[in-house]
């Protein structure tokens, strides 16, 4: 898939650069009031997606807490977030739901935003964490730290961040320079992945029983178990570098007309694209080491988001609010819906194994090639 055909399948190009703007009548076309209106419509639909998702996160939220084997109202789940003593609420809502549901928020947002990142600043709705072997590098070093060094949850956590900064790296270096870069660096992310799924296969069939059920929870994408411990991490980390990529959300959507028109634009475009890919990389990596590599969260946000604002805008806000309502709503789901109970990460991937077929089959109608 060539990078400007990928791109215009994510909606993610201006459509003067998807169409070319060498028609003497294009000119004509940009300006006028037309242009200022159609304008403010793009940014009036945008503002109402983010509303929208907001409105439906925090229901979600709220969902979250309220549901379970024992139901509670809102009034008391708004006593125990205020610290008031509610008898059985407080351990229930306030031990048990109360971080969950912050880690699946969190978790669910980061996974978005990165997802959103790397999609953009490749051209390519195939780049997603999940799919170029940053994930599968946060994986891989947490079940060796699980099953060959035995080391503690948190202990776990920081391996996989190492993990998947090393991974990022190293496909990074390995797919730099020269042209096709998005595209090589999406092959070889592809190839590295599969290499440290071998791994991680070859790590289980040594592990004992205790061991393997532990990497298995861990591989499957969970929020089970989660703490307080775990989730202000991946609170801190989302803070400090989303809003690295939220502030370059400019930079990237006019890197898509080309690297010449965005430094003509004032873009200093290799910083965009250090800065970008450290914020995602530390994204996905730090909730990675919390939740586990929870699937398709991160390559589904970006392609959800674009396809409800338009082909116009920037979707990185409305990405991170698209992740946070998939890891939420598939947690209750996999919690609730069935005589089982399933991780998160079943709910995604089940989800988004279809969805990635039906990318690459609407790629390839379109003509293009990755």
């Amino acid at each position: 898939m060539t990078e400007t055909s990928s791109a215009t399948s994510m909606g993610t190009l201006p459509a003067g650069a998807a169409q070319g703007e060498s028609s003497p009548h294009s000119f004509s076309r940009l300006d006028g009031p037309g242009v200022a209106r159609a304008r403010r419509r793009r940014g009036r639909r945008r503002r109402w997606v983010i509303a929208a998702l907001s409105v439906l996160v925090l229901a979600l939220c709220l969902t979250s807490l309220m549901v379970g084997h024992t139901v509670y109202s809102l009034d008391q789940v708004w006593d125990v977030i205020m610290g008031r003593p509610v008898d059985g609420a407080t351990f229930t809502v306030g031990t048990l739901r109360l971080p969950r549901m912050a880690l699946a928020l969190v978790a669910g947002a980061s996974f978005g935003l990165a997802g959103i990142a790397f999609q953009t600043l490749l051209r390519n709705p195939l780049a997603s964490p999940d799919i170029i072997g940053i994930s599968s590098g946060a994986s891989a070093a947490a079940v060796f730290a699980i099953v060959v060094a035995n080391l503690s949850r948190t202990q776990v956590s920081l391996v996989a961040v190492a993990g998947g900064l090393i991974v990022a790296f190293a496909i990074y270096v390995l797919s730099a320079g020269g042209a096709g870069a998005g595209t090589r660096l999406i092959l070889i992310g592809i190839g590295v992945a599969a290499m440290l799924n071998s791994v991680v296969a070859y790590l289980l069939e040594r592990a004992g029983q205790w061991d393997y059920q532990e990497a298995l929870r861990w591989l499957s994408g969970s929020l089970g178990g989660a703490t307080w411990e775990a989730t202000v991490p991946v609170i801190v980390t989302l803070v400090l570098a989303g809003t690295l990529v939220v502030t370059q959300a400019r930079a990237l959507g006019l890197a898509q007309m080309g690297d010449e028109a965005a430094v003509g634009l004032g873009v200093r475009v290799p910083l965009m694209r250090i800065a970008v890919v450290m914020g995602a990389v530390a994204l996905v990596s730090v909730a990675t080491s919390a939740a586990g590599p929870i699937a398709f969260v991160a390559f589904l946000a970006g392609p959800i988001a674009v396809r409800l604002i338009g082909a116009h805008g920037s979707p990185v806000i409305p990405a991170a609010l698209v992740g946070a309502v998939l890891v939420l709503s598939a947690d209750l789901v996999g919690q609730w819906v069935f005589d089982t109970r399933y991780p998160v990460g079943v709910v995604t991937g089940a989800v988004g194994a279809p969805f990635l077929l039906y990318l690459i089959v609407s790629i390839h109608r379109k003509g293009g090639s990755l």
